[in-house]
């Protein structure tokens, strides 16, 4: 059974369960006072024990049903000429349930094909146990839920709780991802750093990783990540913020202070509109309208051999990206700025130029440093621009004309590559995360610090 069949089933039967806990409360009642809980209460708290137990019934057979469906067809009597090694005989497992569910097709290898019908019936098999599964555990709550339509049944207060409890569940989500997240990075470079020292990786300055080269002692020295960290910053938060940080916060002034509403109507939103264009346009951009036009800057000016891909052409692109997220924290910022301070600064013989520089820009700071911070942690996590416009070599240098790359753009090479993960090679990918994510914490703690400082000061 296919997964949408199920879910507008489960609908289907908390619907109706709802009008029947309903319909029978209804009839229980005889006027103020009679029920504990009005009869829509009782009717969603039927439905709630329908679904409920269903969906996290039918969410526990979907993650258990992959292995069971796996160890059925290798018991399966048609399996039995299957390779003795795991790896090759549970490609070819994999790759008849899936040519088994898009209809015969994906089966390349014979053995392959030998499985599809045998895999059907297995699949159809155990669709048919999960859906069977299911509707008990809906119609066992809902029989439980219809038992408790009594006058006396507090059914808000039991409602009211379970919303709550789903509330707190949708609220521990992101944490729990977070916590997720960290425990994979953290994982996966304890492992890299049993191979590679972590001097080496932190403070070489040779990156040059090959994930299909022998592990040896020697693999820490081809592995210095420095080049990486110096790319990062330079071209996302050098570069890019001498592009957005001047351009968000005078463009975020003219809009609050000196446009007339009419211009501030249909500027705002055309700006705010960049930060929808998808990372890849951006690419694009910087790939077939800016690099070329910095290379022919380079060699205008003296450079040899000026190429397309360079540290200028990607963080000036990456720079009109993250104007948004200067511009519009910046905005908030200065016209939450209460009209007072403004007010009292010009009754003072303070100009408007003045007043913006010593009352303004100060009282909103708070915001603008977040909206900096953000901008900053958008940039150097970014990618499609680096892939298309900053190349891929690591090196250290100064020089903006020059290629370089960065942790984000060695971390999505090394990861969709064909290297083993059991390589130190693949698994620095992680350690560079793990880095990444540092940095940008630091980030963060650093304008939170920034903020609760000068609010401080201006409350």
């Amino acid at each position: 059974m296919s997964a949408g069949f199920v879910l507008i089933l489960l609908l289907a039967l908390g619907a109706l369960s709802w009008w029947m806990a309903r319909s029978r409360a209804q009839a229980l009642y005889a006027g103020r006072g009679s029920l504990k809980a009005m009869p829509n209460y009782h009717g969603w708290h039927m439905a709630l024990w329908t679904l409920v137990p269903a969906l996290v019934g039918w969410l526990a057979w979907n993650a258990a049903a992959p292995g069971m469906i796996h160890a059925a067809i290798l018991a399966d009597p048609a399996a039995a000429a299957l390779p003795a090694m795991d790896m090759e005989r549970n490609a070819i497992v994999n790759e008849a349930i899936g040519a088994a569910r898009s209809g015969g097709f994906g089966a390349f290898r014979p053995e392959s094909a030998a499985l599809i019908d045998p895999v059907k019936a297995i699949l159809a098999r155990f669709g048919w146990i999960g859906t069977a599964t299911t509707l008990i555990l809906a119609l066992a709550g809902g029989a439980y839920g219809y038992t408790r339509v009594r006058r006396e049944f507090p059914a808000r207060t039991r409602v009211e709780r379970a919303v709550l409890g789903l509330l707190l569940a949708a609220s521990l989500v992101a944490v729990l991802t977070t916590f997720g997240i960290i425990a994979s990075l953290v994982f996966e470079s304890v492992r890299f750093f049993g191979f590679v020292s972590p001097i080496d990786f932190l403070f070489g300055t040779n990156w040059n990783p090959d994930p299909f080269a022998p592990i040896t002692p020697e693999i820490g020295k081809k592995l210095g990540a420095v080049p990486l960290f110096w790319g990062t910053l330079y071209i996302g938060a050098i570069i890019a913020m001498l592009v957005a940080v001047p351009l968000g916060l005078m463009s975020a002034i003219y809009l609050t202070q000196y446009a007339t509403p009419q211009f501030r109507r249909w500027a705002k939103p055309t700006l705010e509109i960049l930060a929808g264009v998808p990372t890849v346009v951006y690419g694009y951009f910087a790939a077939l309208t800016v690099a070329p036009l910095v290379r022919d800057l380079a060699g205008a000016i003296g450079i040899a051999n000026p190429t397309t891909e360079s540290a200028l052409a990607a963080g000036l692109v990456m720079g009109v990206m993250i104007i948004p997220f200067v511009s519009s924290m910046a905005d908030d910022s200065i016209a939450a700025v209460p009209n007072a301070m403004r007010d009292g600064s010009l009754a003072m013989g303070a100009t408007k130029s003045e007043t913006i520089k010593r009352v303004m820009i100060p009282a909103a700071l708070p915001g603008i440093v977040a909206g900096i911070m953000l901008a900053i942690s958008r940039a150097i996590g970014e990618t499609m621009i680096v892939y298309m416009a900053a190349g891929a070599a690591a090196r250290l240098s100064a020089n903006p004309f020059e290629s370089m790359t960065t942790v984000t753009y060695q971390i999505a090479r090394l990861l969709t590559g064909d290297g083993d993960f059991s390589h130190p090679s693949t698994l620095s990918a992680f350690a560079l995360g793990l880095v990444l994510f540092g940095v940008t914490l630091a980030l963060n703690i650093i304008a939170l610090r920034v903020v609760r400082r000068f609010r401080e000061a201006y409350e």
